[in-house]
């Protein structure tokens, strides 16, 4: 049975440092009224935590997960191996490279273990394709999409 305003959407971050960088998806999540958690947990410094959050996403209602990563950016590949739900990933920009770095680590996925990748510290799009991911069982969520989207042409 499912609880009501149960977080379908998981977002998890590397680091309390790139919240700032992630609340455009919060917030895009709220204006969709789509509910969701938030896990602060390094793929680096605490990967048994990463690993116990990503394999109990989908028993706890998670149905797709936003993990955003910067510098080497394994968080949403990690994840992704660990979960059967997508994952879109967030990577955030750097100091060193811009963030091509992150950029980079997303995308070079090994062959069965896929992410979805957005703009450098593109949040916003993260949240929209998460709902866009919904929408694709999901009536109501749809329907923001839609309108939405005819929101933005007028």
């Amino acid at each position: 049975m499912a609880v009501e305003n149960a977080p379908v959407v998981g977002i998890i971050m590397g680091s309390e440092s790139d919240m700032p960088a992630m609340q455009p998806c919060m917030d895009q999540l709220d204006a969709f009224g789509v509910p969701y958690e938030v896990k602060v947990a390094s793929a680096h410094r605490k990967p048994a935590v990463v690993h116990e959050w990503a394999s109990t996403a989908h028993q706890r209602g998670i149905r797709v997960i936003v993990a955003a990563a910067g510098k080497a950016a394994h968080l949403g590949g990690v994840v992704a191996a660990y979960t059967p739900n997508p994952v879109i990933t967030v990577p955030m920009k750097t100091s060193d490279l811009g963030g091509l770095d992150s950029l980079l680590s997303m995308v070079q996925m090994p062959s069965g273990v896929p992410v979805a990748c957005v703009a450098i510290n593109g949040a916003k799009n993260a949240a929209i394709l998460a709902v866009q991911i919904l929408g694709a069982g999901d009536d109501a969520a749809r329907r923001q999409i839609i309108d939405f989207k005819e929101s933005m042409a007028q």
